[in-house]
């Protein structure tokens, strides 16, 4: 049964690596001119569609390594240096203004019954960061099935915190304001960064003891 600080340190980490605040105003741009009730079925959407896709890895990930020959520890090393890196865009705003053009991009090639699935299923909320992320804590908690269910209904809540974001787009936009996101987005890098050098040192250290 993982601990108590197992489980928050892993909602930290999908949280911060999903990041809801980052993602609220891109979730703006990409449904913007559409009706309350189209809004509302891009958020739904995207969210079931990124969730069934982390389960997935969850599930496969660590079969998917061993088919390629890699080890856990090693996948740890580089999946924290992945981390480090969008920590690093968030601190410093280049994550934000990637996602932004990603969205106007997608807006001008894809119908709006599309959107759901990309940009915002893949790869804003199960981009290469959270899918990592995944696939790392899944071997702190898939050792057994209950632990599994427990990462599962940590998945799902930072994913349930995702939804209310983004069906309260409008008024969170308007009551936290540029500043405010600014501000959210760099605690979370910075909070990010820390659990990314943790993931390298753990790596480092299990890699070390093996040889």
């Amino acid at each position: 049964m993982p601990t108590i600080d197992a489980m928050l340190n892993t909602f930290a980490t999908l949280f911060v690596t999903i990041d809801p605040a980052g993602l609220l105003p891109i979730f703006l741009a990409v449904t913007a001119g559409m009706k309350a009730s189209e809004r509302r079925s891009v958020a739904v959407n995207s969210i079931i569609i990124a969730f069934v896709l982390l389960i997935i890895f969850a599930l496969a990930g660590s079969t998917i390594l061993d088919t390629l020959g890699i080890t856990i520890h090693a996948f740890k090393i580089a999946g924290g240096l992945m981390l480090f890196y969008i920590a690093f865009e968030m601190i410093f705003e280049k994550r934000q203004a990637r996602h932004e053009k990603s969205s106007q991009t997608a807006l001008t090639k894809d119908d709006i019954s599309n959107i759901a699935v990309f940009p915002m299923a893949i790869p804003m909320i199960a981009g290469p960061g959270a899918i990592s992320a995944t696939i790392l804590l899944a071997e702190n908690f898939g050792e057994t099935w209950s632990g599994f269910g427990i990462l599962v209904l940590l998945i799902a809540s930072v994913m349930a915190l995702l939804l209310a974001t983004f069906l309260l787009a409008d008024y969170i936009d308007k009551a936290i304001g540029t500043t405010g996101r600014n501000i959210l987005s760099r605690l979370m890098g910075v909070l990010l960064a820390a659990l990314s050098v943790q993931f390298v040192a753990d790596g480092i250290t299990a890699l070390a003891s093996a040889a």
